[in-house]
């Protein structure tokens, strides 16, 4: 009777460790899942770490602009620049640059033809007198910086201004000539730093000149004005500051040239003479050069269309 009842007592005792060891081992591999699968963070450090949708209309290539278009003193204009309205940042959507560039040379031609064409035989000067053979060159290269005040702001988005450097050039020329068949020998006098020339037989034939090579620091204004998609119209008017001024030059031949003398005879420019003419005409250069000194800014005016992704 002790046996049975001491082996009874240890088959109780055995049976909570048993149970112990076996909800343990079953627990343990529930409790692991769960862990394994139970967020670190709250949920205000989820939204924080979640991924930033970004705008995609702020991603390249929009904002991309490119323009073509005439400018009234270079010629064929274009530019390629950046300016994107549908930045979230105040002053990032108020901001663009621009390269733009600009040259006579693609429409040398049709620009030369124009000039003949309003020149026709001549522009009359009096006296018998007529300008000829016309010419322009120009083009310029210039940085700018777009400053929109109005962002984004409907029909007020499109209008800027504009700053930043220019290089450019201006040249013109044009050839004044005359004859008059039996007219006077003084008729086509001409004066130079006080002192009386023609050419005999009534013949004038001289080459005037500019030349303007420009730089300096621009400011102007303009806009964009929509029309669809992304296609408008560009308008920008401004100056360049410099203070390069232009250039001009006399082409005057001395041959068959004759000066009045103090006696008021006509006398061939010959010898010395020759030495007195130039002289003469590059005071005449000199004064006239110093009243165009006083023109230190260059116009600067252009439309077209552009397009902007």
């Amino acid at each position: 009777m002790k046996k049975f009842t001491l082996i009874a007592i240890l088959s109780v005792l055995a049976i909570p460790a048993y149970a112990t060891d076996t909800v343990t081992d079953d627990v343990t591999p529930a409790t692991d899942d769960v862990v394994a699968t139970a967020p670190d963070a709250t949920p205000d450090d989820m939204a924080d770490v979640a991924p930033d949708v970004t705008n995609p209309d702020i991603k390249f290539p929009h904002g991309l602009q490119i323009g073509v278009g005439v400018s009234a003193t270079s010629g064929l204009n274009g530019f390629v620049g950046y300016a994107n309205k549908n930045f979230d940042s105040f002053w990032w959507k108020r901001f663009g640059v621009r390269f733009d560039f600009a040259t006579t040379a693609p429409l040398k031609s049709v620009i030369n033809s124009g000039i003949d064409s309003i020149m026709g035989d001549g522009i009359e000067l009096g006296d018998g007198l007529s300008v000829t053979d016309g010419s322009i060159q120009a083009n310029h290269f210039a940085a700018l910086v777009d400053f929109y005040p109005f962002g984004n702001t409907w029909f007020l988005g499109g209008l800027r201004i504009s700053g930043g450097y220019y290089f450019g050039n201006l040249e013109l020329s044009a050839r004044l000539a005359g004859t008059i068949d039996g007219a006077p020998e003084d008729a086509l006098s001409f004066e130079l730093d006080g002192q009386e020339y023609k050419y005999s037989g009534n013949q004038m034939n001289a080459m005037a000149r500019a030349d303007w090579d420009y730089r300096g620091p621009y400011l102007g204004a303009g806009f964009d004005l929509g029309l669809f998609a992304g296609f408008k119209i560009y308008f920008d008017a401004g100056v360049v500051f410099t203070n390069r001024a232009a250039q001009l030059g006399l082409d005057v031949p001395p041959d068959n040239l004759m000066v009045r003398g103090d006696d008021g005879q006509w006398a061939p420019v010959q010898g010395g003479l020759v030495d007195a003419f130039e002289q003469a005409k590059r005071n005449a250069l000199a004064d006239a050069q110093e009243e165009l000194d006083k023109l230190t800014f260059y116009p600067m005016v252009k439309l077209g269309f552009m397009y902007r992704f």
